[in-house]
């Protein structure tokens, strides 16, 4: 456990640096300027490259379809309830995404290194590529539409690069196109500069969140639906199938893990209340730490 837990603080130390940077150099570091190269520039990269790292192997396709059931599932429950806690249009685009794009890829993925080994990498990237995938066209969709009309939301859904450079990636790989080691090199490299990016927008992001971003309700609403109903849910359909208790294990931490730094960058580019959703990734960021460490020995043993 403490293993896991330093893996986790680890990826914290870039927030951090983030912070700290805002704080020393406040208005002369943009966060807009370095959002607009993080989701047209690098996430590109380290969609592409994690798509094509390895090939598919057929057998961890279903994690990724029942991980995209259960999302659209309690979506779909979400989207009238939404109307009635809510009556804030934006406040409802974030609570209906942000309650359900966990950190599947910077957390996700190291910690089911850190709990499974490398044998879950598979498993969990494929299980991010589902995330990304929702993110990038119901999230952008619902985020814009806090700020935009239908039909301009549909137009900024299609706009992003990260949707094109996720169908570039499927095919090159299903259709088993060599990649070049210089090529692979470099995606990797802009990779890993899309991840260090948005760890430090967080950071930046929450030097300036304020105890009175902090909204209660829509606060426990997230918390409620995120670390409890969503977990609850997926638990019960998962012993319903034939899936190894390895694949449900690692299906339930992707749902558990605290909301993802994604919801930061399209809720700051679709101007949908961005400081108030930094105040809700970092107190879920913050209460994971508990709840992961107390609540999974009992999960795994279900």
């Amino acid at each position: 456990m403490l293993i896991l837990i330093s893996s986790i603080l680890g990826i914290y130390f870039f927030v951090a640096l983030g912070a700290f940077a805002k704080w020393r150099f406040k208005e002369d570091l943009h966060e807009r300027t370095l959002i607009l190269i993080s989701v047209y520039t690098l996430q590109p990269f380290l969609t592409f490259w994690g798509l094509t790292v390895r090939p598919f192997d057929p057998e961890i396709f279903e994690a990724p379809l029942w991980y995209t059931f259960i999302i659209i599932l309690l979506f779909s429950i979400m989207l009238t309830l939404s109307k009635k806690l809510f009556a804030d249009k934006k406040k409802r685009a974030v609570f209906l995404i942000s309650s359900l794009v966990g950190n599947t890829a910077n957390l996700g993925i190291p910690l089911g290194i850190a709990v499974f080994g490398e044998i879950s990498v598979p498993y969990t990237t494929m299980i991010n590529l589902a995330n990304v995938l929702f993110v990038n066209t119901i999230g952008i969709y619902v985020y814009s539409s806090g700020s935009f009309s239908p039909r301009e939301s549909v137009i900024n859904v299609i706009k992003m690069p990260i949707l094109w450079s996720a169908l570039a990636a499927l095919s090159v790989n299903l259709f088993a196109i060599p990649i070049p080691d210089v090529v692979e090199s470099n995606l990797k490299l802009g990779a890993y500069a899309s991840i260090v990016m948005q760890l430090l927008l967080f950071g930046m992001y929450l030097a300036g969140v304020r105890i009175e971003h902090i909204d209660l309700k829509l606060l426990k609403a997230v918390g409620i639906v995120k670390f409890f109903i969503l977990p609850a849910v997926a638990w019960l359909f998962l012993q319903t199938t034939q899936l190894s208790l390895f694949v449900k294990s690692v299906l339930i931490m992707e749902l558990m893990t605290p909301l993802a730094i994604a919801n930061v960058n399209f809720a700051a580019l679709f101007h949908c209340r961005p400081k108030d959703v930094a105040a809700l990734v970092f107190a879920s960021s913050l209460f994971f730490l508990i709840y992961f460490a107390l609540l999974w020995p009992i999960v795994h043993r279900l």
